[in-house]
């Protein structure tokens, strides 16, 4: 991507000229709806987006210590090789002119993942690639090294925890694909404000699907406030909001003591002249989600939602009433590890970290 440096000396005599010709009669418009976000590779290359309306051109100042850099694009796109892993203050301004702007201000981490994951279990249950009726319309069987383009991040720590008080800061670091499995690792470290890390992966904007048989195969992670998910929200999140837009919880975990480590819990929220919800749970008879495979599944058609767990049925929802309507709009998948909450509260002394959760495959039938 092309970008050029844009100096010091050469914005003072932009800012020069312009006092010197500016117009008291004339009001600038200043650009409105300015939205950044920023993501950081593997190999520390950092790619910056920025966009905003009434805009001319933008600018972008990252702080290596006590020197900056500046860039100057009219895309709002940059990217630079950040120089070693750490954290780096940016600032991205939306300009209609050099003097008038409005600015912005996050921060760019890269950190080397130098940890050392558990190997992932060898046995458990698994499901066909084919079902009588249906077609396989999309999978991901995680067989690179690499996450595929139909995958992006949430980075951060969302609106107050992601909404739930969670207590982790998900990166695009707590993730690898190796030996045909997807790994997402929550780590207990200092990053930021935050005293964990995980990673939160989405196929939001990428692909979405509405109905069909949808099984995944996956081992959980355990311990007291470690909350793995495999879920999915409507497309219409951006535009309507939750609960609006429609929830389909195809596997939830609270890590924890009694049962909390080995139940499945799958849910289904809505609004109805408010929140609503629908959940069921599996418990299984021996041993943990961790210790394992199992395949969590949903069947979801014009008439209902139905929960599997290693294809034994445990929950359905009828969803033909006006109230479901959400549920008959397509939705995007969103795979996590969180950290603490409302739901399983937070770690203790007996929790121990890092922990993973790992997925083999994840199937579309329609």
């Amino acid at each position: 991507m092309m970008h050029s440096l844009f100096s010091f000396s050469a914005l003072a005599a932009l800012i020069s000229l312009s006092s010197c010709d500016s117009d008291p009669v004339n009001q600038v418009t200043l650009p409105e709806n300015l939205q950044i976000s920023a993501l950081v590779s593997e190999t520390g290359l950092a790619e910056i987006t920025a966009q905003a309306d009434l805009t001319n051109f933008y600018t972008a100042t990252v702080w290596t210590g006590t020197d900056s850099i500046q860039f100057q694009e009219a895309s709002g796109n940059f990217s630079w090789q950040l120089p070693a892993p750490g954290t780096y203050a940016y600032r991205v301004r939306a300009h209609t002119t050099a003097t008038d702007f409005i600015e912005k201000s996050d921060s760019l981490i890269w950190f080397v993942d130098t940890s050392n994951s558990g190997s992932f279990p060898s046995t458990g249950y698994s499901t066909p690639t084919s079902y009588p009726g249906y077609t396989l319309v999309w999978s991901d069987e995680f067989s690179g090294n690499a996450l595929s383009a139909d995958w992006v991040y949430d980075i951060g720590t969302g609106n107050s925890g992601w909404g739930n008080n969670e207590l982790q800061y998900y990166t695009n670091q707590n993730v690898r694909v190796q030996q045909g499995v997807l790994e997402i690792t929550a780590k207990k470290e200092p990053f930021n404000t935050s005293q964990y890390t995980s990673t939160r992966i989405k196929t939001q904007g990428q692909k979405s699907w509405k109905y069909g048989r949808i099984d995944i195969r996956a081992a959980m992670p355990q311990g007291q406030g470690i909350w793995p998910a495999l879920w999915m929200l409507g497309d219409a999140f951006s535009s309507v909001g939750w609960p609006h837009c429609g929830e389909i919880d195809i596997m939830e975990m609270i890590g924890g003591q009694g049962n909390n480590d080995r139940t499945t819990h799958g849910t289904a929220h809505w609004f109805n002249n408010g929140h609503a919800s629908h959940t069921g749970s599996k418990t299984i008879s021996s041993g943990t989600l961790a210790d394992k495979f199992h395949v969590y599944s949903i069947i979801w058609n014009p008439q209902s939602i139905t929960w599997l767990l290693d294809d034994q049925v445990y929950n359905t929802l009828s969803i033909t009433n006006a109230q479901f309507s959400a549920f008959h709009e397509p939705f995007f998948f969103i795979f996590n590890v969180a950290v603490g909450g409302n739901w399983p509260g937070s770690p203790n002394a007996s929790t121990s970290f890092p922990q993973s959760m790992y997925v083999d495959y994840v199937r579309v039938f329609q």
